[in-house]
């Protein structure tokens, strides 16, 4: 159980893993998210779907090499097995009636946005894709996108890939001239997703944002997860991940990630010195 069947690499930070798990591949809609550990003395991951197959009974994920816990998986290699796969967890993505959707993605949360844009597509939606990235060396699933997207966006902070600036600069100008979405669905840095929803605030247009934060038992128990949208604590596990992007309080989830930042850098240090034998 949780055999490793393939392993990618997008770049050279970005993993992407297919895992033998089929009573989630049987379940798992667009949004959803399972949590793993690599072995049995691992950290909980949460991480979303990007794909699954109900008939070989596999579900992709893909991760961004950046601690000690997604340092571990991507040392595990195909044919090892994973110790814990657990999902589907959290609401799908609700995209049933839409007809034109603007899906923004940024960095390694496009391949969030991937599996939504190409669910949108399989029901015949408009979709309008809009990704995002630093520089070129960190662009993943271009051709993906492209193949679900009725026109794809591609935007580089530096201007080394396609447009230069953010997520917000094509967004902006296509409701500027007059463009109307029946949403915007923005998934990334927490930060981009703020700018976004300020970005299609005086438009009206409903715009979702899948919310990522700290995450432990994945069922709402723990309360780790706690966000503040339209002044009341949800839970991004059981309530979300998708929430209403002007109702949500960013700055603070914003701050709230950044609480456990030295712990992080502590456990990436402390594993790549086990990694080198060092003791």
């Amino acid at each position: 159980m949780y055999e490793i069947l393939r392993k990618e690499s997008l770049n050279d930070w970005v993993t992407r893993m297919e895992i033998a798990a089929p009573l989630v591949a049987r379940k798992a809609l667009a949004g959803q998210f399972v949590i793993l550990r690599a072995d049995e003395c691992g950290e909980r991951i949460p991480l979303t779907i990007a794909g699954c197959d109900a008939e070989t009974g596999g579900v992709e994920i893909i991760f961004q090499v950046v601690g000690g816990a997604t340092m571990a998986l991507n040392e595990k290699k195909v044919g090892e097995r994973l110790a814990d796969f657990a999902g589907p967890l959290g609401n799908p993505t609700e995209v049933e009636g839409l007809k034109k959707v603007a899906v923004v993605g940024g960095g390694v949360g496009c391949a969030i946005a991937l599996p939504v844009a190409r669910r949108l597509h399989a029901l015949g939606c408009s979709v309008t894709s809009i990704v995002g990235f630093r520089t070129r060396a960190l662009v993943i699933l271009e051709e993906e996108f492209r193949s679900v997207s009725d026109r794809l966006y591609l935007t580089s902070d530096d201007g080394s890939y396609g447009e230069r600036g953010n997520v917000c600069a094509p967004l902006t100008r296509l409701l500027e001239g007059g463009e109307r979405f029946d949403e915007v669905i923005t998934i990334g840095p927490l930060v981009m997703m703020k700018f976004v929803a300020q970005a299609t605030k005086p438009y009206a247009v409903k715009t979702v944002a899948s919310m990522n934060p700290l995450m432990i038992d994945g069922t709402g128990m723990c309360g780790c997860c706690r966000l503040t949208v339209g002044g009341e604590m949800k839970f991004a596990c059981v309530d979300g991940p998708d929430f209403d992007a002007h109702l949500v309080d960013f700055d603070e989830a914003i701050l709230r990630s950044k609480a456990y930042a030295p712990f992080e850098s502590e456990a990436r240090e402390r594993h790549c010195n086990l990694y080198k034998g060092v003791r």
